[in-house]
């Protein structure tokens, strides 16, 4: 049962490498589905608010990878 177990880690290994920056993607695109509707701002900001933090996210992940590596 082990080899089960091991084949099913290395496949969502595939698709997950870092669970932290997968959750704070999911997060991030949970809170502005919720709020993004009920701010009074022109929906053309919508798509510039989700870049933004994306972009926030991946550099956090890279730097937090960068100094774990360091060690």
């Amino acid at each position: 049962m082990s080899w089960l177990k091991s084949i099913f880690r290395e496949i969502f290994g595939l698709f997950v490498d870092d669970g932290s920056f997968a959750i704070a993607i999911l997060v991030w695109l949970v809170l502005l589905w919720l709020v993004l509707p009920s701010l009074p701002i022109p929906a053309a900001w919508h798509g510039v608010m989700l870049f933004v933090g994306l972009m926030a996210i991946l550099i956090e992940s890279v730097l937090r990878r960068d100094r774990q590596e360091e060690t």
